[in-house]
């Protein structure tokens, strides 16, 4: 499940409908040599008269061969769109061209060249595309098992068609529209205790990002993960807010498992808990100290007046954000340290009501009564 490259000087547009058939045909390619002649002419920013200098350019990129048989034609079978794009060399220097300076070229080549595997892909979905978009990565792996449900719409930016398609690989579909060379390994059946070796090392992983619901796996990832000494960042959406985790077991291969919150407990202990245990450790993980009076509400409701834990769309885009960064600073060697951190929205942008710890209290005793 990945795009078909052709190309041009090799295959015919002509052959190339007959033999494909495309539900559309996408040739933008001259306004995309035009902008990679502006960026690799950054004096026309302020010279407007450039038509000249860059039909000159296109004339020697041309070789005196027609527009359809230079570059590449890509085509999407999920949607059977033909679109004709750079050469990848030149489609990623014009893609990031607007990192320049923020990020170096080796800085920028070294992000593209890393490896990161994200396991889970509801909040997952925003960190690998938002990587996508910025240049990282081109290599990833992607793991979900689930469908992408209607009540999953108000936090996964994906439109009403993606419904029962697993999430896994339509997250796959939009990174190869954001960039057509990725290189992505797809696990549609999720991380499973038999392929967790695989997807950690096969090729080793610079970064894993942990956002699944099971337990078990959850801890058990962790545990290869530490071995192998893999960092591992997961972020958790809080209302308006993000709890951010990061592990680096990279640097420091004695760290306890998610901070030592679990104490001696490994992922076999979580097979034989009760499901009152369970609610508590879940409640540890997810940080339920640090939740809103909302979200604690909310956490006692559930399977009576809800049916699942309310998440955000602003939160989940702000993980996101927040992974994206990190993963690249990781790569990059920044001092990124282990521990965990409570990005506030709420309490940088807004005046919390007066009895906001007083409620927090209140519904935090409740949820441990459960």
């Amino acid at each position: 499940m990945k795009p078909l490259i052709f190309n041009a000087h090799h295959i015919s547009l002509e052959l190339l409908k007959k033999r494909l058939n495309p539900s559309e045909i996408i040739d933008n390619y001259e306004k995309q040599l035009e902008d990679y002649f502006l960026i690799k002419n950054p004096k026309y920013k302020f010279i407007k008269e450039y038509q000249q200098d860059f039909e000159n350019f296109l004339k020697k990129k041309l070789k005196n061969k027609t527009l359809d048989k230079v570059g590449k034609w890509i085509y999407f079978p999920w949607n059977k769109k033909l679109i004709h794009c750079l050469d990848e060399k030149e489609f990623f220097e014009t893609k990031t061209a607007r990192n320049i300076y923020l990020l170096t070229k080796d800085e920028q080549i070294k992000f593209y060249k890393s490896r990161i595997g994200i396991a889970g892909l509801s909040v997952g979905s925003h960190i690998a595309l938002t990587l996508a978009m910025i240049g990282g990565a081109r290599y990833m792996k992607i793991a979900d098992n689930d469908e992408i449900s209607l009540s999953n719409l108000n936090r996964l930016r994906y439109p009403i068609s993606s419904i029962g398609i697993n999430k896994a690989i339509y997250c796959a579909q939009q990174i190869y529209e954001i960039n057509p060379y990725a290189s992505l390994k797809i696990y549609s059946e999720g991380i499973t205790y038999k392929n967790i070796d695989n997807f950690l090392l096969k090729p080793k992983i610079d970064v894993l990002i942990e956002e699944m619901d099971n337990l078990y796996l959850k801890i058990k990832i962790r545990e290869k993960a530490k071995k192998y000494r893999i960092p591992v960042i997961m972020a958790t959406d809080h209302a308006d807010n993000i709890l951010i985790d990061i592990e680096r077991y990279d640097l420091n291969p004695n760290y306890p498992i998610l901070h030592g919150l679990l104490g001696n407990l490994s992922s076999e202990n979580l097979k034989n808990l009760n499901p009152q245990d369970m609610i508590k450790i879940t409640a540890k993980i997810a940080g339920a100290n640090l939740a809103t009076p909302r979200m604690l509400y909310s956490l006692i409701e559930v399977g009576k007046t809800i049916y699942s834990w309310p998440q955000l769309g602003n939160a989940a885009t702000l993980c996101g954000v927040a992974v994206s960064y990190l993963s690249k600073k990781i790569i990059l060697g920044g001092k990124i340290k282990e521990g965990r951190i409570l990005l506030n929205i709420d309490k940088m942008l807004s005046i919390l009501p007066k009895d906001f710890k007083k409620q927090q209290k209140y519904f935090l005793k409740k949820l441990k009564k459960l």
